[in-house]
């Protein structure tokens, strides 16, 4: 499907509540109804009873600001450390990353990072090169991290930077829409994905800037917890279940907009969007009242910048795993 230019100039910039609901009532409804139900069940939890749960401290998109950020066992930045990506600029921001307190830190590279890829990299960073200190900086690799305050429990997180193309040719990481750079990238053992992208449809915005490969690459190995950020309006948490409702929403988000007219004559489209309730209602029945969260996952959009303004304005995202 086409991107759609915003009536406010930026793809990444969303229309208004009310310019969705008359481009697609029903998507408009359906979507934001399921959303609702999933966001009231119980998120994935470690297995026993007695397990103490890690803290993971999420953060994407800072663009070279700093600001406190709350303890935790794991920090996650999911890439766009900076706005012009010169190795003075990513190096201040590790500098910034290396001073916290967090146990393990993991970081990828986002597009506006551009000393990460060769095909970016501005010609006075050529010879240079990042002190990463105790940071795993993950590109399209996978590391192991062993907690000894939580009973050695091991996570494994696989991190990758690319995106669909949305810039020139001094963002990094950038491929046409259309090409398939993710399927069978990912291990099928992944606790956490980190990517700088969305997967298309989730914490992204309703036209679909993120990237459909991802989404199935996600579906493959259905990782406990997804960070990412890029689609800075798209900032937020939201719980996934991987079953027929999950393939049903993202169905009715590709449905094209074609306004209230055709919305109210399409019956399969309305058939799906009852369904989804029903699957909203098993899911949050299941997770809440017999406590089983299995078949769940959660996926987590960790922008800090808010939408275009250059300014941080979203707040920061805890997850217990």
């Amino acid at each position: 499907m086409p991107l759609i230019v915003s009536r406010r100039g930026s793809i990444f910039e969303p229309l208004s509540p009310l310019d969705y609901f008359f481009e697609s009532p029903l998507k408009f409804i359906a979507c934001r109804v399921y959303l609702f139900l999933l966001s009231l069940c119980r998120p994935p939890r470690p297995s026993g009873p007695k397990r103490k749960p890690l803290r993971v401290v999420c953060v994407s998109d800072t663009h070279c600001h700093t600001r406190p950020l709350p303890d935790g066992d794991l920090l996650i930045h999911s890439g766009d450390l900076t706005n012009i990506g010169s190795v003075e600029h990513i190096q201040a921001q590790v500098d910034w990353l290396k001073t916290l307190p967090h146990t393990e830190k993991v970081v990828i590279a986002g597009n506006h990072d551009s000393y990460f890829d060769p095909a970016s990299r501005r010609t006075e960073d050529q010879d240079k090169s990042i002190n990463w200190g105790d940071i795993h900086y993950l590109e399209r690799s996978s590391v192991n991290l062993t907690f000894s305050t939580h009973e050695g429990r091991t996570l494994k997180i696989y991190g990758a930077p690319q995106i669909p193309q949305c810039g020139g040719t001094n963002f990094a990481f950038q491929h046409p829409r259309h090409v398939d750079t993710w399927s069978d990238s990912v291990p099928m053992d992944t606790d956490i994905l980190v990517t700088h992208a969305p997967p298309k449809y989730h914490l992204d915005l309703p036209e679909g800037l993120g990237c459909k490969f991802l989404l199935n690459e996600v579906w493959r190995v259905k990782p406990t917890l997804h960070v990412f950020g890029h689609v800075h309006a798209g900032h937020g948490q939201e719980i996934v279940s991987w079953d027929e409702g999950q393939q049903l929403y993202e169905r009715i988000a590709a449905k094209r907009s074609s306004g209230i007219l055709a919305d109210m004559v399409d019956i399969r489209g309305w058939l799906d969007a009852w369904k989804i309730f029903f699957y909203g209602i098993r899911s949050l029945w299941r997770s809440r009242i017999n406590g089983d969260s299995t078949g769940m996952g959660l996926m987590v959009n960790a922008a800090l910048v808010y939408r275009s303004t250059g300014k941080l304005g979203n707040p920061i995202e805890v997850v217990e795993l």
